[in-house]
């Protein structure tokens, strides 16, 4: 018994001795790749009318154009456009929605999906920008934590922003703050307007989590407050438009 065990174990371990490669996993690289028809080498026709009334009252939703946009917006670090404008967004929301203007707007950067481009902006453009079931929170911090959560952006080299000014180093450090135009207050309290996701701490912002109040509007998911935006921009003729103004600037 002994030796047929022994055989037993010394196979096992020659087989797995023999599927080793001897490679290693080095890194991982992924994209985006768009499923269009290309990929519909043999059609199946039973399921292309089984989901056709489907994908006509998609259209029918997704496919209006609802506004312009002057010109491609497109989102990056320190700031960009596109973060500018959602942190924008956020922050003319929050005195909507509450009655309360917001001193400061913060939006992620991980948190916008896809870019604007120019030209007619439909609903499926804003779904592809803010793809998740985030809304508007307003939440207090004091002057402190405020400058706290600052340096967290600085640390990942920037976030949307929203009435505020930050200079920050090339090695993520935050070197001065001015909210309104104005150095901040330690005991004062700031009105922060955000989405849900940063207001629990998340994507390396936990300063957050030292609020001293919280506002959460109904009705008031990101993409619809967008969606409003520029439905808004559009009956006043105007297009969607954002720059950089130097919000976060690197030196």
């Amino acid at each position: 018994m002994k030796k047929r065990l022994c055989y037993g174990m010394y196979v096992v371990a020659l087989a797995l001795t023999a599927c080793s490669s001897g490679y290693s996993l080095v890194s991982v690289e992924g994209e985006r790749v768009p499923v269009t028809k290309a990929y519909d080498v043999e059609q199946d026709m039973k399921a292309w009318r089984m989901l056709q009334p489907y994908q006509e009252g998609v259209d029918s939703i997704m496919k209006p154009v609802i506004g312009h946009a002057a010109r491609k917006l497109e989102v990056y670090r320190p700031e960009s456009p596109l973060s500018n404008l959602l942190a924008d967004v956020l922050r003319t929301a929050a005195e909507v929605k509450t009655g309360m203007p917001a001193d400061v707007g913060v939006m992620n950067m991980g948190g916008i999906r896809s870019l604007l481009n120019e030209g007619e902006v439909t609903v499926a453009s804003v779904y592809e920008i803010t793809p998740f079931e985030n809304h508007l929170v307003v939440v207090t911090l004091r002057g402190k934590d405020l400058q706290e959560l600052f340096r967290q952006m600085a640390g990942v080299h920037g976030e949307g922003l929203s009435g505020a000014r930050l200079v920050i180093s090339e090695s993520g450090n935050l070197l001065s703050a001015k909210v309104g135009g104005k150095d901040i207050d330690p005991e004062k309290d700031y009105q922060v307007a955000t989405i849900d996701y940063l207001a629990e701490g998340n994507d390396h912002l936990s300063a957050f989590k030292e609020a001293v109040g919280k506002l959460e509007p109904e009705n008031a998911v990101l993409r619809d407050l967008f969606i409003d935006y520029v439905k808004n921009m559009e009956a006043l003729g105007k297009c969607v438009d954002a720059k950089v103004e130097g919000r976060i600037v690197e030196q």
